[in-house]
C-alpha cells in the first residue's frame, strides 16, 4: 500500500512525539532492539530529574564527540505519523526527566518503542478515539510550569533547550507531542480494557512458575495519619474576602486588568505566568468541586464572588465558553496564620498523641474524631496507596518522603508531631502510625493471591497487545529508513 500525498503532509504537521522536544543533532550508533519494559525509577526528586534532563540536553548539544546527523531526517513512517532522527534522543531525555534510568537502553531499543507508540496513535485515530484538547492543554500548562520552577521562571532558558523562538511555538509543539502520547495510551487501554482473568487461570499461571523462580514480594505495611491545620482567624478571613471583592470591583467598574491582578497578588504561583488561566471541561472533574461549581455558574465576562476551597479563597473570571470547555482565570489568596495559631495546632495534636499513647483512645478513633483531612478520617486515617488503590504499601516502592517519616516506627508506634506543607505552602501538622507489617517473602499462593492475580492478568494483557501489534503491523503502511534497518527488532517492523 502506497502512502498518499495528503497523509505525508499530515505527518509533517504531527512530526514530534515526545514530551521533551529538545532538538538534537547528534546520536550514537546502536545495534540491538527489543520491546522495552518499564524501567524502575531511581530514587530521585522531580526537581533533580528535570534539572538533570535540562543539563544533559545542553551537554549533548554542546558536544563535539558525536557523529552529526541530518536535522529532522525521517527515520520511519508509521501510518499517518513520522519519526524523526532526533526523536530517539528526545525520548531518552524524557525518560531521564521522569527519573527512569536510561543507562541500559540502546538507540535501537528506543527507536522500536517509538514505532510502537506511533502504531498505537495511528490506529487510535482510525478507531475514532477522541482525546480532550482541554486536557492536553492542561498537561502542557503543568509541564511548562514544572520547567519554569526549575529555571527560576525563565522561559528563555526553556526556549533555548527546546530550540524554539517563542512560547507560542513551544506550546504548539508540546500540544502535538502530548496529544500523540495520549492517543497512544488510550489505544492501549482499549486493547486490554475488557480482558479478565479467572481464578483457574491464576492458579495455572502460578503453578507453571518453577519454585526457584517464584517472585519475591517486599515488606508491606499500612500507614495511617491524623492531620491538624492551624486555624485562620475570622478577622483574617474577612480581610481576604474584602480584598478579593475589591479586585472584582476594580476590574468591572474601573476597567482594571484581571491578568495584572493575578500577576501582582495571586498565591497560585504555578499559574501566574499564564495569567491564572485554566481550561475546564464539564466531563472531566480535574479541579476541586468549589472551583468547578463557581466557574460553570458564570457567563462569559463574569467574575464570581469570593469563595473558599481547600487551597484558600478565590475569585474566578470566565473568559470564554467553547462547547464543553471553559477558559477561566482565577486569583487565589491564602490567609495568613498567626504564630499563636501554629502553636495551638501543634499543642492540640500533642494532646491527641498523649491520649493515644496512654491507651485512652485508639489511633483510628482519634482520627475519626479529630483529623481534619476529610479524605482519610472516615477510614480511621488509613492512607490509600495511589499505585494499588488499597491500604498496603510496599516499602521499596513507597514515596521517599513518606518512607523517611515512617522508616523508624515500630508497629502501632505513634510518631512525634510532624510538620507538613501542601503544594500551596499551607502548613499542617500530622501524626503517623504503621500497622499490619508483612516481611518480605517468596510468593505464596494463598497469602499473595491478589498480587499473583495481577501478575497473571498483566501477562494475559501483554499477550493480547502482542497479538494486536503483530496484526496491525501487517495492515499498516510502515517504512523504516536504511539507517535503522540493521536494528534487531523483536517485532516485525521490516515485514520480512
Amino acid at each position: 500500500m502506497l502512502l498518499k500525498t495528503n497523509n505525508l503532509k499530515f505527518t509533517i504537521n504531527l512530526k514530534h512525539l515526545l514530551l521533551i522536544g529538545i532538538l538534537l543533532l547528534f546520536t550514537k550508533v546502536s545495534t540491538a532492539q527489543e520491546i522495552i519494559e518499564e524501567e524502575t525509577a531511581e530514587t530521585i526528586t522531580p526537581t533533580e530529574t528535570i534539572e538533570a534532563a535540562l543539563e544533559e540536553a545542553k551537554t549533548i548539544n554542546d558536544s563535539v564527540s558525536f557523529t552529526p546527523l541530518k536535522v529532522d531526517g525521517v527515520a520511519a513512517v508509521v501510518g499517518d505519523y513520522i519519526i524523526l532522527e532526533s526523536d530517539v534522543d528526545k525520548q531518552l531525555l524524557q525518560l531521564k526527566a521522569q527519573g527512569i534510568s536510561t543507562a541500559d537502553i540502546t538507540h535501537c531499543q528506543m527507536f522500536g518503542k517509538l514505532l510502537e507508540d506511533k502504531l498505537y496513535a495511528h490506529h487510535a485515530i482510525q478507531d475514532s478515539i477522541v482525546v480532550s484538547d482541554a486536557e492536553i492543554r492542561s498537561y502542557v500548562d503543568q509541564q511548562i510550569q514544572a520547567f519554569l520552577q526549575q529555571t527560576n521562571g525563565s522561559i528563555d532558558e526553556i526556549l533555548k533547550v527546546y530550540n524554539k523562538p517563542d512560547e507560542k511555538s513551544l506550546r504548539e509543539e508540546m500540544f502535538e507531542i502530548n496529544k500523540s502520547g495520549k492517543l497512544s495510551s488510550e489505544m492501549q487501554k482499549k486493547i486490554i480494557d475488557e480482558i479478565e482473568i479467572t481464578p483457574d487461570e491464576v492458579r495455572q499461571f502460578f503453578n507453571k512458575i518453577p519454585e526457584n523462580e517464584r517472585p519475591e514480594f517486599g515488606t508491606e505495611l499500612k500507614v495511617a495519619q491524623i492531620v491538624i491545620e492551624p486555624k485562620v482567624s475570622d478577622l483574617e478571613k474577612e480581610k481576604i474576602v474584602n480584598e478579593l471583592k475589591g479586585f472584582k470591583a476594580d476590574v468591572l467598574d474601573n476597567g482594571a486588568s484581571f491578568r495584572s491582578k493575578v500577576v501582582l497578588y495571586s498565591d497560585d504561583k504555578a499559574s501566574i505566568r499564564s495569567g491564572g488561566k485554566y481550561t475546564l471541561n464539564r466531563k472531566e472533574p480535574r479541579m476541586v468541586k468549589e472551583f468547578r461549581e463557581n466557574a460553570f455558574s458564570l457567563q462569559e465576562g463574569e467574575i464570581s464572588d469570593p469563595f473558599e476551597s481547600e487551597f484558600g479563597y478565590h475569585i474566578v473570571y470566565l473568559e470564554k465558553i467553547r462547547g464543553q470547555e471553559y477558559d477561566v482565570s482565577h486569583i487565589l489568596l491564602i490567609p495568613d496564620v498567626t504564630n499563636q495559631a501554629i502553636d495551638d495546632a501543634k499543642e492540640e495534636l500533642n494532646k491527641i498523641r498523649e491520649r493515644i499513647v496512654s491507651g485512652d483512645i485508639s489511633f483510628a478513633d482519634a482520627a475519626r474524631e479529630s483529623s481534619e483531612e476529610k479524605e482519610t478520617k472516615g477510614d480511621g486515617g488509613q492512607l490509600i496507596n495511589p499505585a494499588t488503590q488499597d491500604y498496603n504499601f510496599e516499602l521499596t516502592k513507597m514515596d521517599p518522603e513518606l518512607y523517611g517519616q515512617i522508616q523508624d516506627l515500630k508497629d502501632d508506634e505513634v510518631s512525634n508531631v510532624l510538620t507538613d506543607q501542601d503544594r500551596t505552602g499551607k502548613i499542617k501538622f500530622k501524626l503517623l502510625t504503621v500497622s499490619d507489617r508483612v516481611d518480605g517473602h517468596e510468593a505464596d499462593y494463598a497469602r499473595d493471591y491478589l498480587k499473583i492475580k495481577e501478575l497473571a492478568l498483566n501477562e494475559k494483557r501483554l499477550k493480547e497487545i502482542e497479538k494486536w501489534q503483530n496484526e496491525k503491523i501487517m495492515d499498516t503502511y510502515i517504512k523504516v529508513s536504511d539507517d535503522h534497518r540493521e536494528c534487531d527488532f523483536s517485532s516485525n517492523w521490516l515485514k520480512q
